[in-house]
C-alpha cells in the first residue's frame, strides 16, 4: 500500500517539527521553504515542559542538552526600582513536577537540531508557496517558479502571512500597536546579569523587557517592546536603532539600561496576531503554528504551541485509516483548537496587563502577581501532554 504523501509549506520551527514527527512515524513528508538558504537568524526561544517533553520523544534529548540553558526561575520585577513581583521556580522543581525541563535556547540552535532529524533531500529551498488547490484525490502546492507539488495533504506552516491559511479564512493579521527590539549580547558584556541563571522580566508603563541566557550561557537574548504606530515591518533582518531603544527605556532600572547599552545591534519586529478561527482544515489542507494561531509573544508559547501542533497532527495522521484522512484532521482540530485559542487570548491579554501605567490597576496587578507565585498556576500550561492528548482522543 503506498504511503501517505505530505507537503509542508514553510521550514520554520513548526514545519521542521512536523517533518521530524512524520518521519519518525514513517510518513513521507517534504518541506518547501521560500528562503534560498537556512541562515542562522533570530534570537532566543523559551521552551516550556509542554514542548521539551515532545522534543525529547522525537529524538532531541541529548542535542538539546548540548546548547540549552536550564534557568532556575522566572522573575518579574518593577520597571523602576527592580522590586520583585513574582518568582516562579524552574530547574529541578519544575522538572520533578512536570517530568521535563524548562529550557532557553537560541532559535537557530533549535532549528538546526530539528533539521538534523529530517532525512536528506526532504527540505527544498528557494521554493515559495504562492497558492494551493485541491480536489477529492489530491492537494497541490503551487510554487513561485511555476512548478506544482502534488500530495495527499498540504500543511501550511508558512507563518502569520500564510498563503495556505487563505483556504480557511479570509482574515488579515492584526497589528498590536507594539514592536519588539530583539538582541543577542555576549555574556561577558552583562556581568550584572550573570551568576544566577534566570528568565528576567521588567514590567512598566507601555512596555516591558525580558532577557535570558542562551547558547550554553555564552549569550544573553533579550526582547524589549515599545509602542509604535508607524512600524509595521516583520523581518528578522530589519535593523532597529540601539539609541532609539535606549531612549525608550530611559529611567528604567540600571539592569535594563546596562543590558540595552551592551547591544551593538538589534532587530526590530512589528507584533501582529490574528483572531482565532473555528477550523484548522479544509478538505486536504490544514495549518499549524503561526499559520493556524499566530499569537503575541507575551506568554512565551508561540514555538511551544507549534511543536504541540506538529506532534498531534503527526499522531493523528499516523493513526488514520488509509482512506479516512478527514477523520484524522477532525481529531487534530478538536484537540488543538480549544488549547491554542485559550493561549492566543491570554497572550493578547498579557499585552495589556504587562504594560499598565503606574496607578490603581497596576497595584492590583502586582498584588495578584505576588499571590500567584509558584508552579501551581502553570499546571494547565506546562503539565499538558500533547502526545497523550492525541492518544487519549484516538481511543475515546
Amino acid at each position: 500500500m503506498p504511503r501517505m504523501k505530505v507537503a509542508v509549506a514553510g521550514a520554520g520551527i513548526a514545519g521542521l517539527a512536523l517533518a521530524a514527527a512524520l518521519s519518525r512515524a514513517g510518513i513521507d513528508c517534504h518541506v518547501y521553504e521560500q528562503a534560498e538558504r537556512l541562515a542562522e537568524v533570530g534570537a532566543g526561544v523559551q521552551l516550556a515542559p509542554n514542548a521539551t517533553r515532545l522534543l525529547h520523544r522525537i529524538g532531541l534529548r541529548a542535542r538539546l542538552r548540548s546548547f540549552a540553558v536550564a534557568p532556575w526561575a522566572i522573575e518579574m520585577r518593577r520597571w523602576d526600582d527592580g522590586s520583585l513581583l513574582q518568582r516562579t521556580p524552574l530547574g529541578a522543581p519544575c522538572r520533578r513536577r512536570f517530568g521535563a525541563p524548562y529550557y532557553t535556547v537560541h532559535r537557530a540552535d533549535l532549528h538546526s537540531a530539528l533539521l538534523s532529524l529530517i532525512p536528506a533531500g526532504q527540505v527544498h529551498l528557494g521554493a515559495r508557496c504562492v497558492g494551493v488547490t485541491q480536489d477529492g484525490d489530491a492537494a497541490r502546492l503551487r510554487l513561485s517558479d511555476g512548478s506544482t507539488v502534488t500530495a495527499d495533504l498540504v500543511v501550511g506552516a508558512d507563518g502569520i502571512h500564510s498563503v495556505v491559511r487563505e483556504q480557511l479564512a479570509p482574515d488579515q493579521p492584526r497589528y498590536s500597536g507594539q514592536t519588539i527590539y530583539r538582541g543577542l549580547v555576549p555574556a561577558e558584556r552583562v556581568p550584572h546579569l550573570l551568576g544566577a541563571s534566570l528568565v528576567r522580566l521588567w514590567l512598566g508603563p507601555g512596555r516591558h523587557c525580558v532577557c535570558y541566557p542562551v547558547s550554553s550561557g555564552r549569550q544573553m537574548s533579550f526582547g524589549a517592546t515599545v509602542a509604535a504606530s508607524d512600524w509595521r515591518e516583520e523581518s528578522w533582518s530589519a535593523r532597529g536603532d540601539v539609541a532609539e531603544l535606549a531612549a525608550a527605556y530611559a529611567g528604567w532600572h540600571p539592569d535594563v539600561a546596562q543590558l540595552v547599552e551592551a547591544a551593538e545591534t538589534v532587530s526590530r519586529w512589528a507584533l501582529h496576531d490574528r483572531e482565532s478561527i473555528d477550523r484548522l482544515s479544509s478538505g486536504r489542507v490544514t495549518v499549524i503554528g503561526d499559520a493556524a494561531h499566530p499569537m503575541l509573544p507575551f506568554q512565551a508559547q508561540g514555538a511551544n504551541q507549534a511543536i504541540e501542533d506538529a506532534v498531534v497532527l503527526a499522531a493523528c495522521l499516523a493513526d488514520a485509516e488509509p482512506d479516512d484522512q478527514s477523520a484524522a484532521l477532525r481529531r487534530y482540530e478538536e484537540i488543538r483548537l480549544p488549547r491554542t485559542t485559550r493561549i492566543q487570548r491570554q497572550s493578547r491579554e498579557n499585552a495589556k496587563t504587562f504594560h499598565l501605567a503606574d496607578g490603581d490597576a497596576q497595584r492590583r496587578r502586582d498584588t495578584s502577581t505576588r499571590n500567584s507565585s509558584g508552579l501551581d498556576a502553570h499546571d494547565w500550561l506546562f503539565g499538558y501532554d500533547a502526545g497523550q492528548a492525541a492518544t487519549t482522543s484516538g481511543s475515546s
